[in-house]
């Protein structure tokens, strides 16, 4: 599958099993072994799909190929430093118990968006609606809050629970007000209805993929337990430490940017300033008066005169 995302080509290449381990700085096989991410499900509930990415059959369980994961986290990784450090944000989708404090932990740390709860339909592809539900919650945040304006108990109570409503559904996509450049889905098969609204919007998706799930649907898939709390807690950390480094990279490249420009700017103005002089400045220097082009001065006597130069004729000498 290929696929390019405002100019950033997502292209998940073949698997060969003739390949060598690839080498991932702060992760080792042995981590992922004991966060259990080998662990797949049962082989009566796989998807065919799945086939490249699982290593056995133990028990009649399922066990994943650990080495076709830590390619998948390098993939990810490299594409979401990218993305990040091009001025795009990314939101993290994780609605199932165990896998909800991991991602609002991990989204936190890095300062993106989140949704640990119901994905409400139309949350990407139909915003101006989600935006007007947002501006209800200030609404009621603000009237709450206002102790001048005396309430019964009934409506106090009515409030405060749409309130809740609308905080629990929106609170991590609250400062979310463009389109993010990547999804991170915990469960493909949980959160269909945003895959199916990234996919849509042409949004590229990393995802943990189990045996079950099948990994078409996903740009950039992680072959892994996604039921395990340890084990999505290891894949999405590595995801974040990602997006700090393209976060900081951006930072630098900003404020680079602005030093160049303020260092323009001054030049520019020096240059300016020494084009122009203050009428103080004018007056204090001394007049001289406008130098006459050369032989304006002169008299029509002393002016050259052209030169004539007669040549001799030819015939007349022959």
């Amino acid at each position: 599958m290929k696929h390019v995302f405002r100019g950033i080509p997502v292209e998940r290449p073949p698997v060969r099993n003739n390949e060598r381990k690839p080498e991932m700085s702060g992760l080792q096989i042995k981590e992922l072994i004991e966060a259990g991410v080998h662990f797949g499900h049962r082989s009566s509930r796989w998807h065919p799909a799945m086939a490249p990415y699982i290593h056995q059959k133990h028990n009649k369980n399922h066990v994943i190929d650990l080495r076709q994961t830590v390619r998948g986290i390098v993939r990810a990784k490299h594409f979401l430093e990218h993305i990040v450090e091009a001025g795009h944000e990314v939101v993290f989708v994780g609605t199932k118990s165990q896998a909800r404090e991991v991602v609002r932990e991990q989204s936190g740390r890095c300062g993106m968006h989140f949704c640990v709860h119901r994905w409400l339909g139309g949350t990407l592809t139909n915003y101006q609606t989600i935006r007007s539900r947002l501006r209800r919650l200030e609404e009621l945040e603000k009237e709450l809050a206002d102790e001048s304006v005396v309430r019964t108990k009934k409506e106090i109570s009515k409030m405060e629970r749409e309130r809740r409503k609308i905080f629990r559904n929106l609170e991590g996509v609250r400062n979310m007000n463009r389109l993010p450049g990547a999804l991170i889905a915990v469960d493909i098969r949980r959160d269909e209805i945003a895959v199916k609204e990234a996919r849509g919007l042409n949004i590229p998706i990393i995802s943990i993929v189990d045996t079950d799930c099948d990994p078409n649907l996903v740009d950039l898939p992680i072959p892994g337990n996604d039921d395990a709390y340890r084990s999505i807690e290891v894949i999405l950390s590595q995801l974040a430490d990602s997006i700090i480094a393209g976060k900081d990279k951006l930072q630098a490249r900003q404020q680079e940017e602005a030093a160049k420009k303020a260092s323009d700017e001054e030049r520019a103005s020096k240059k300016e300033k020494e084009r122009t002089v203050s009428p103080e400045e004018a007056r204090s220097k001394p007049y001289t008066p406008p130098q006459p082009a050369p032989g304006v001065d002169q008299t029509e006597e002393v002016k050259s005169k052209p030169k004539i130069v007669v040549t001799p004729d030819k015939k007349k000498e022959s």
